[in-house]
């Protein structure tokens, strides 16, 4: 299987999908020995399975315990996930970088237009206090792309990204602010502004800072402090090289090459048919073509229908790790 062709990124339709996803999933089969291992145990007849719905999928926690690749090919960058000390990290071994920097590059222009037309605003402390952090990786190479001169980080300079914002608003700038979500707590408990042109992106998790908060509440303080009428959201994780994102009331969408199904929480091998019925979220992520791109998470979610989820929180058994994750 060619690895490198990217084909997954121009598909069009339900069944350029299926066909690609089953390509992928016979490759990983065959390729992954965690996944295989899984599969076999699992008693799978890979014959069998005709429609990406039929894939068994892989719990996200491997990635904690095993080197999920598919191929022999050299690592070029390990991503890991955040963790508190002593904590087993998920470790995502990457080994074609351009694959993950078309995806990125793909899903934000599809969602957001091209980097280069906006000043990107990254408020990402706790990202930028460790390594390996495949968010940061990301935004570096976007704040590269746009080309206005404010565009960059800011740590814990808030009276900075106060003046900053300020000046763009004048100057009636496209502007992303980027956060993770305590961050952005911490800013506007000494700053507002009235933007209402602004795109607000949390990132999510508190980070062991704060308290969890219900979704709608965060959503209403920020948006009354911003002056936005919505705070729009990314869904990504370690584990994966694509991202959903919300352009708000948490309700997020996928770029074409990836896809959300819920799973039964009592029966986590049956996939669950029905619109708006919570259950575990799974993952089927194209551009995972050289780890694993079918992936159980410890998220719970609601589906909304045309390709549209909401995510509700995680199972009570889960390790807190660092995605989108607001407690309903």
């Amino acid at each position: 299987m060619n690895n490198n062709t990217g084909h997954f990124f121009y598909i069009e339709n339900e069944e350029q999908f299926n066909e690609i996803a089953l390509t992928t999933f016979r490759h990983q089969a065959e390729n992954c020995k965690v996944y295989g291992e899984y599969i076999s145990h699992l008693k799978v007849d890979l014959n069998a399975i005709t429609h990406y719905r039929q894939i068994p999928f892989l719990p996200i926690s491997f990635f904690k315990s095993h080197s999920v690749i598919s191929g022999d090919k050299p690592i070029q960058i390990t991503f890991s996930s955040s963790g508190t000390t002593g904590q087993i990290t998920s470790k995502h071994l990457v080994q074609n970088l351009s694959i993950y920097e078309e995806s990125y590059n793909k899903a934000f222009e599809l969602f957001y237009g091209p980097a280069e037309d906006c000043c990107l605003l990254a408020l990402l402390p706790s990202y930028l206090e460790r390594d390996g952090s495949s968010l940061i990786y990301m935004v570096d190479d976007l704040l590269k792309q746009s080309k206005h001169p404010l565009s960059g980080y800011f740590l814990h300079n808030h009276q900075e990204l106060y003046h900053t914002l300020l000046q763009l608003q004048q100057a009636k700038q496209k502007t992303i602010l980027i956060g993770v979500t305590y961050a952005l707590l911490d800013f506007i408990e000494q700053y507002h502004l009235n933007f209402p042109e602004l795109i607000v992106m949390e990132t999510g998790g508190m980070k062991g800072k704060r308290k969890e908060m219900v979704r709608a509440e965060l959503h209403q303080l920020l948006s009354a402090a911003f002056g936005v009428t919505h705070i729009h959201s990314e869904y990504g994780m370690t584990e994966l090289l694509s991202q959903g994102y919300s352009k708000g009331e948490g309700i997020f969408e996928c770029p074409p090459w990836m896809k959300i199904l819920l799973r039964d929480t009592s029966d986590p091998l049956s996939i669950l048919d029905e619109k708006y019925t919570t259950g575990g979220i799974n993952v089927i992520d194209l551009a995972n073509i050289n780890s694993c791109s079918f992936i159980a998470t410890q998220d719970l979610g609601k589906l909304h229908g045309q390709g549209k989820f909401e995510i509700m929180g995680r199972f009570d058994n889960a390790d807190i790790r660092g995605c989108n994750l607001l407690v309903q």
